[in-house]
């Protein structure tokens, strides 16, 4: 059984900074991708960014320099540092996984089999 501990969402001014984290347990292969993925209300789901198999990194195109993804203590922890954040930033997080390739490194939300519940993350004065 594939579960996640997603930490680290929270309540932030512009321009301030949050860390979220993802530990994914109980995948069966390590060939995989991990992701996080964030929804608006009202907007698509979109990817913010990927971690692959090899520590490839890959980031959706409003990020702009102002995240990194990286890996944390355990094999299928990622940690997602965000600076800058603006109130554009709002949205529930979520962290997936799945297995590896160019179209889950594209963060094609199809190829992410298994999805956590979220953090929440409010940028607002």
């Amino acid at each position: 059984q594939v579960q996640f501990v997603e930490s680290g969402g929270g309540l932030v001014q512009p321009g301030g900074s949050l860390r979220l984290s993802c530990e994914v347990s109980g995948f069966g292969s390590d060939y995989n991708a991990i992701a996080w993925f964030r929804q608006a209300p009202g907007k698509e789901r979109e990817g913010v960014a990927c971690l692959s198999s090899t520590d490839g990194r890959t980031y959706g195109e409003f990020v702009k320099g102002r995240f990194t993804i990286s890996r944390g203590n355990g094999k299928n922890t990622v940690s997602l540092q965000m600076n800058s954040l603006e109130p554009e930033d709002t949205a529930m997080y979520v962290c997936a996984i799945g297995y590896d390739g160019a179209l889950a490194q594209a963060m094609m939300a199809n190829e992410y089999e298994y999805w956590g519940r979220g953090t929440q993350v409010t940028v607002s004065s």
